[in-house]
């Protein structure tokens, strides 16, 4: 999901992605009010990320469609020379070096220096002579090149999405030399032809060049948003990452902010004042991601609301749970709530009665919520019997951290108060060694287990998007009253691109 952070495709797909013009899109006077998530890249990411773009100049190179090119001249005592030049295709394509500038007026400007390419095809030429002659001859030719790419990619807002807009490009050709087959063919034909195509063949290869540039970028915006919309989206819970104001870009960075509100069942929640702004994010790290309170709350309203918050512990882990220690104490009190069971014949349930209340503050993210713990002795043939409930009122504080590809919840404090107790070992609620038993079980074992499973949960969510795929380097993630911000460096895998292009275009 957005809220975890997600980096994909390239300077063709994140730079694309990430920056949202509002050149069609009204926001309104107050930018950041309706903002639960942004999205920040800095320029040393937009430097990285700019090594994948020969990939994709490339793809654009193979994939462009040039068309045939024809022409005639009239020439003394040769007469009308007619030729065609069929079958245009790219043979070679090398690139120097590719260099990305951002630049104030919400625009991308890269530069591809000293890019080498060779053209294939066949030339196809007759001309008749003054006597009526008329000559016919094939040849296969080759057209060697240098030449330097510039675009300037803007980006438009449309529907609240972007659109970019790749068309503003310029080829500049330092050489462009014909080769017939061999060069066996006479000096002055060779030359005649390289005259007569040079000019028409420059405009042909920039406007079917840059055309599939254009093309190829909007392929893969196209498909990063469906990839962003399918990462924020599991089953009837979404997150709408829809533009809630204009972006910024600078020398620096990029920013773009997103509505962040969460949709279940249809049923979307409403953020009216965002404590966001612009000065809460630096520039040290290559990518950044800044969470509403509101956002993270009501993606926990909605886990609640879907039934998600609940965990079954039977078997090994249910003897961790009770058997935290070996004391007497401990020792009574698990005989007296199952009876001598083993623990593979019964079954712990935990899980939320209201929808948790969440604080995000510097200690951590700070949770409230009344949570019942039910723990049933499975008899064969009978109806299980409810050895143990209780309902307590829990508050913890989680730091979360994201290492190995793994998101780790710890708790750092919590508090527990019970507050209906039943248990069948002791019905009138009266034994100190259960009641003292229970209460350190929960603190000790019980929310820490609770928080390492719904970190385990999340993280096989985000892998089911494919968020391991990808190279997260020193991740940070630091909350502060009312927001947290998610920060890190990547390594882009290359991949993933190469993977897109083969099988799009």
């Amino acid at each position: 999901m957005c809220w975890t952070g997600r980096m994909m495709l390239g300077t063709f797909s994140i730079l694309l992605v990430l920056v949202h013009t509002a050149a069609a899109c009204e926001f309104g006077p107050f930018p950041y009010r309706a903002t639960g998530i942004v999205c920040r890249m800095t320029k040393p990411a937009a430097l990285l990320l700019n090594q994948e773009t020969a990939q994709v100049i490339q793809a654009a190179f193979r994939n462009a469609n040039f068309p045939n090119i024809t022409g005639e001249r009239s020439m003394r005592l040769l007469g009308r020379v007619a030729y065609g030049l069929s079958n245009i295709q790219v043979n070679y394509l090398s690139i120097e070096r590719s260099e990305v500038e951002l630049k104030e007026d919400d625009a991308i400007h890269i530069a591809i220096k000293n890019m080498t390419a060779v053209f294939k095809g066949t030339l196809t030429y007759g001309y008749a002579g003054a006597w009526f002659l008329q000559l016919f001859h094939s040849v296969d030719f080759e057209i060697e090149s240098s030449i330097d790419l510039e675009l300037n990619i803007d980006l438009t807002c449309q529907k609240e999405q972007v659109v970019p807009d790749a068309s503003d490009c310029y080829l500049t050709f330092h050489k462009l030399t014909l080769h017939l087959q061999g060069d066996k063919q006479p000096g002055w034909l060779k030359q005649l032809f390289t005259d007569f195509i040079s000019f028409t063949l420059k405009l042909v290869l920039k406007r079917e060049v840059c055309k599939e540039i254009n093309a190829v970028a909007q392929t893969l915006t196209s498909f990063v948003i469906d990839l962003a919309a399918n990462f924020v989206r599991d089953q009837d819970i979404i997150v709408d990452i829809s533009l809630s104001s204009d972006p910024v870009i600078n020398a620096s960075y990029i920013e773009s902010h997103h509505k962040g509100l969460v949709v279940y069942k249809n049923n979307s929640s409403v953020l009216s004042e965002s404590v966001f702004s612009p000065s809460l994010l630096t520039e040290n790290r290559m990518l950044y991601f800044w969470l509403s309170e509101h956002s993270i709350s009501s993606l926990a309203s909605a886990a609640f609301l879907d039934g998600r918050l609940v965990l079954n512990l039977r078997g090994e882990k249910l003897q961790e749970l009770f058997e935290m220690e070996d004391t007497e104490v401990q020792r009574k009190a698990v005989q007296m709530i199952f009876q001598g069971t083993s623990y593979n014949d019964s079954v712990a349930k935990v899980w939320s009665l209201t929808q948790p209340q969440i604080s995000l503050q510097p200690e951590g993210i700070v949770v409230r919520s009344l949570v019942a713990v039910e723990v049933s002795i499975l008899l064969a043939g009978e109806e299980p019997l409810v050895a143990l409930y209780m309902e307590k009122e829990i508050m913890v504080t989680i730091q979360a951290t994201y290492a190995e590809k793994k998101l780790i919840l710890q708790p750092v404090d919590s508090s527990v108060e019970i507050k209906v107790f039943k248990c069948t070992a002791d019905p009138n609620g009266k034994d100190p060694s259960i009641q003292s038993f229970l209460q350190n079980m929960i603190l000790t074992v019980g929310i820490p287990e609770v928080t390492s499973s719904i970190g385990s949960a999340l993280t096989s969510l985000m892998n089911s998007k494919r968020l391991d795929l990808f190279d997260i380097i020193n991740p940070e993630i630091i909350t502060r009253k009312g927001y947290v911000i998610v920060q890190l460096d990547f390594g882009f895998p290359s991949h993933l691109l190469l993977n897109f292009l083969e099988e799009s275009l």
